[in-house]
């Protein structure tokens, strides 16, 4: 245990935002540096508990309690051999992740939770500082190749793990660079693509080959790719977009966010002067309340938006743990990411339990406002409230409604997998799919989710992929038990 009175003594504390004012004229991460002193302080919190939740609030199966411990007493560089045990890449989920290890910390019942994902990200951020993090190439290969469709969590992954088994791992992705979401969907102010490029670096270096700007589907049909390797693994995530077909749709100026948030990336990689889609002098609208819809928010303040609003269908959330969402359970608790900090900093809003009616143009087709009116709950089939309709300006408009699936044309089509009812993938337990020797990992197969069940489930299907090619079924880091019933 790091600390018997740590929880008693250490109040909860995590590293300060930088001043609104500040951050947003820049792209950086938005958080200080938080010294390593305070973060040993933190790690004390942890009790060691006798059955530890937060093993089941993570779907990876995280060993907290350990690298709480290690950090606690100083021996960071096994703290993070303890960390990559069970992550292949904690710089991404101690960023990205929601955390879901902390609603279900012990401490949580009747205290604030263990900072476990600041910890984590502590870890390995020093790791990489001190040259801890270094190419783990395989001592024998098998001379067997396997193909990963798809780079985001579940595709590195998946790819990391088969590798270092000592398979020939080539990675396709139909985008110009690696990272899928990692790379254009994750503004840089969430994470800065250097975590991405030195993460992908190290992959070079034990073997990982990656093809970019190749569409499997398009450019290479579903059976060659099959004819030149031994298995593939699916990996290309939920990419069907949700909709908005009301009145008004077809006007210019209404984007999905993942056509308004990969330009703004690029522009940040050097590709563009500006980004072609800019919120700059606009008045933005951002339709949807999740994450995507905060990443839209803060992208847009950057760009130089004239205000900004944030619709959302549901009611808001509660401050506090609700009774239908106990602990250990992941509460749906209103948030208050960065970005929502910038947008009451400038005066904008965050409109909940609204749905839009109609996109309202001007004369040359382009959007100029939109009309919505409140609903009732979910529980009343969010039946609009007579008397409330109502016009915002709106000259760009984000939609960040979410994700119904994997893209069907092309490559699923060729392969003739099986899709559920939902129009994910159905795989085994073993991941395999309908198709011999092709699998299926992430959000794929299981639809939308967290960056965390990407890369538990990329692993998990690399441990399938190895055992139907003969290998040791016994891959480097333990595999933990995330797979689904069988279809």
């Amino acid at each position: 245990m790091a600390d018997p009175k740590g929880f008693l003594t250490v109040r909860r504390e995590l590293p300060k935002r930088r001043p609104v004012d500040v951050r947003i004229r820049s792209w950086s991460e938005v958080y200080e540096d938080f010294g390593k002193d305070r973060l040993e302080k933190q790690a004390s919190r942890c009790m060691d508990c006798g059955i530890p939740f937060c093993h089941q609030g993570c779907p990876l199966g995280n060993l907290i309690p350990e690298w709480n411990d290690l950090v606690y007493r100083k021996d960071w560089q096994e703290a993070v051999e303890r960390l990559h045990a069970t992550n292949n890449f904690p710089e991404f989920t101690g960023r990205l992740c929601p955390a879901p290890c902390e609603s279900a910390c012990v401490l949580g019942i009747n205290q604030d939770p263990v900072t476990i994902k600041r910890v984590e990200v502590e870890i390995i951020d020093r790791a990489f500082a001190e040259g801890w993090v270094r190419p783990q190439p395989p001592a024998v290969q098998t001379g067997r190749k396997v193909a990963v469709v798809g780079s985001g969590p579940a595709g590195l992954a998946a790819a990391q793990q088969l590798t270092r088994a000592g398979h020939d791992v080539t990675v396709y992705e139909r985008a110009d660079r690696i990272g899928g979401l990692l790379r254009y969907g994750i503004p840089e102010f969430k994470m800065e693509k250097r975590h991405l490029d030195r993460r992908l670096a190290q992959m070079s270096a034990e073997g990982t080959a990656f093809r970019t700007s190749v569409n499997v589907g398009v450019d290479i049909t579903a059976d060659d790719l099959r004819a030149s390797h031994d298995a593939v693994v699916l990996a290309g995530g939920a990419t069907a977009w949700r909709d908005l077909p009301v009145p008004g749709r077809e006007l210019k100026g209404v984007y999905q966010a993942m056509e308004y948030l990969p330009p703004s990336n690029k522009a940040q990689e050097g590709d563009y002067d500006e980004s072609p889609i800019s919120a700059e002098g606009k008045h933005v609208v951002v339709i949807g309340g999740g994450d995507t819809g905060a990443d839209c928010i803060g992208t847009a303040i950057r760009q130089g938006a004239a205000s900004v609003t944030q619709l959302e269908i549901m009611p808001r959330p509660p401050q506090a743990r609700p009774e239908g969402q106990p602990w250990p359970t992941y509460p749906m608790l209103f948030k208050v990411e960065s970005a929502h900090e910038e947008l009451a900093d400038m005066g904008g809003d965050r409109v909940y339990a609204v749905s839009t009616t109609e996109f309202l143009g001007d004369a040359d087709g382009n959007v100029r406002a939109l009309r919505l009116v409140e609903v009732g709950g979910p529980q009343t089939g969010f039946a609009p409230v007579e008397g409330t309709e109502r016009e915002i300006p709106a000259e760009l408009v984000t939609l960040a409604m979410g994700f119904l699936g994997p893209q069907r044309e092309g490559l699923l089509e060729q392969l003739g997998v099986e899709l559920d009812q939902r129009g994910n993938v159905v795989r085994d337990r073993d991941y395999r799919t309908s198709v011999d020797g092709v699998f299926a990992a992430g959000d794929m197969g299981r639809g939308q989710s967290l960056i965390v069940w990407a890369i538990a489930e990329g692993r998990a299907a690399a441990h399938g992929v190895d055992a139907y090619l003969g290998g040791r079924t016994d891959l480097p880091y333990p595999i933990p038990p995330t797979a689904r019933p069988i279809a």
